[in-house]
């Protein structure tokens, strides 16, 4: 059975291929699923914690039916995907005796529902898991670590917006933006669906774990390609809006802030999806006073506008826009723009897309299933040809700013695999130099990094402006950074290796190192890291 997770920061969905009737459906679990009309079976993205030792949790609608979410106990986790391979983590709870990371939480949710999906599906031999357009690579390697102890045959991974623009199913031949605006992030990418000659191509997403069986057997069918164009996102999402209504009304009112006030904002934020004036209300059982929280939906725009919500949007499209016409595309050029995640339902939101493009371009009618449904399109023929969204480098002295600084060597754009190999060439800095040392690093942007923490029972994130360009060293480690031994050894003031960098298609660097003075190949194709 294949089957596709779109692990959200708010909520999860997971689809399955029915080959009855050759279409993605959306999977109802029992327990774990969210009994609504409205709306498709939406698993909560909540874990609650039992026993750390042991690995016993709760996750999902099993979280809410018993109250866990409304305690404000340090054993209940909200938001934790925003956190997995954070660079500041804040402080962290301790639990039974030992830290629990946001990355050990994931791990725990996603394992429980994969646990209970296997044997209502009678096993799974196929698994795509969606992942944010803007993660760096420590996430995917994190990804790739819980997929090993799945009892999953093939285990792939696809971009969130990618995987949008299979779930819209349109036509070929057209440009599409993807706008995904969920719990916690926002992902724009810029796609063109195309169509190749029929094939023996497999499927291609970024194969995370393989088994015996091959996806590639019905090799006939006519493989269709999905290209990204541009990609841009950030750190925003509903979660941030709903500690701002939070805080709105703990200013205007004097609410207290806690899991129960958070929960009643984002059900008033859902409210001004569909209707222009939302309200809860609250009673507060240690003060005896109760609270009827409104707001109308000018009233949430002025407090969108506070928090420069629309100007952390219009600098995401500029860069996305930017990258576009480098290509020579043009805003006039894009045929559809897909609309996914929950925080699309805004009309704020909305209305923000409809400043760039016209209605008629704009597709909302699937904001839940688009990811989860498109990306079982890479069990069903498709092939996903992308390029990395981050640029590559070497870190070096800079001597004016005594400090290390870092040199692009692959740019961000780059297409894999890579015809041709990047070249660079070294020399020795000392008399007497036994060997090169070499440290390569994933550029991110230089708008500064990101800072996850916990104030009381909420978990943050903050943008770090910090100026400076964001930075993961790939093989900062002993052992790792050597790349040549010089024998004889080497001198200052000629060249003396040269590098060759190649991507292949798999998206693993690989570096081949060549002595110019013995004329001896040092390294061969050796591998560095995955990219992203």
């Amino acid at each position: 059975m294949a089957i596709a997770i779109d692990f959200g920061t708010s909520n999860t969905v997971i689809a399955r291929w029915n080959p009855v009737t050759q279409q993605p459906e959306t999977l109802n679990l029992p327990g774990l699923s969210i009994q609504q009309s409205l709306n498709p079976p939406l698993i909560p993205s909540l874990v609650y914690v039992e026993d750390a030792t042991q690995g016993k949790v709760l996750v999902g609608q099993q979280v809410r039916d018993r109250g866990f979410d409304l305690k404000g106990e340090a054993r209940f986790f909200r938001s934790f995907k925003r956190g997995i391979g954070a660079d500041i983590q804040g402080f962290l709870p301790e639990l039974d005796g030992q830290i629990v990371t946001f990355e050990q939480v994931g791990k725990w949710f996603l394992t429980q529902v994969i646990a209970q999906l296997a044997p209502q599906e009678g096993g799974l031999d196929s698994l795509v898991l969606t992942v944010p357009v803007d993660s760096f690579e420590t996430y995917r390697h994190w990804l790739g670590q819980v997929c090993q102890a799945l009892p999953v045959e093939q285990v792939r991974m696809l971009d969130e917006p990618t995987a949008a623009a299979l779930g819209y199913g349109l036509a070929n031949q057209e440009i599409l933006l993807v706008i995904d605006f969920g719990g916690g992030t926002l992902d724009l990418s810029l796609v063109r669906l195309d169509q190749s000659v029929q094939a023996n191509t497999k499927p291609v997403g970024f194969l995370l774990k393989w088994g015996n069986k091959s996806l590639a057997e019905n090799s006939k069918q006519k493989v269709k390609t999905a290209r990204v164009l541009a990609k841009a996102g950030q750190n925003l999402g509903g979660t941030d809006i709903d500690t701002w209504i939070v805080d709105y009304f703990a200013k205007t009112q004097g609410l207290a802030v806690s899991p129960l006030t958070t929960r009643l904002a984002e059900r008033v934020k859902i409210q001004l999806s569909t209707q222009n004036q939302g309200s809860e209300v609250y009673f507060d059982d240690e003060s005896f006073e109760s609270y009827e929280l409104e707001l109308n939906r000018e009233t949430l725009e002025n407090i969108l506008k506070e928090h420069a919500f629309f100007e952390r949007l219009d600098d995401s499209m500029t860069s996305l826009l930017q990258q576009a016409r480098r290509q020579g595309i043009e805003l006039a050029d894009i045929n559809a723009v897909l609309l996914v995640g929950g925080t699309v339902q805004l009309p704020a939101v909305q209305t923000w897309v409809k400043q760039y493009f016209d209605s008629e371009k704009i597709r909302c009618e699937r904001p839940f299933e688009a990811i989860a449904q498109g990306a079982l399109q890479i069990t069903q023929g498709i092939e996903i040809k992308d390029f990395l969204y981050h640029s590559y480098g070497v870190r070096y002295w800079d001597r004016r700013n005594q400090r290390h600084s870092w040199h692009p060597i692959i740019k961000a754009g780059q297409a894999y695999p890579m015809n041709q190999p990047v070249e660079l060439v070294l020399g020795a800095s000392l008399e007497n130099q036994p060997s090169i040392e070499l440290i390569m690093g994933e550029l991110g942007a230089e708008s500064g990094g990101t800072e996850v923490y916990f104030d009381g029972d909420r978990l943050i994130t903050r943008r770090l402006d910090s100026g400076a360009t964001t930075v993961k060293p790939l093989n900062d480690k002993e052992g790792a950074r050597t790349i040549a031994q010089l024998t004889p050894p080497g001198f200052p003031g000629s060249d003396r290796i040269k590098i060759q960098f190649q991507v292949d298609d798999q998206r693993f660097l690989r570096i081949t190192v060549e002595d110019l003075l013995t004329n001896d190949t040092v390294l061969e194709n050796q591998l560095v890291a995955q990219l992203s």
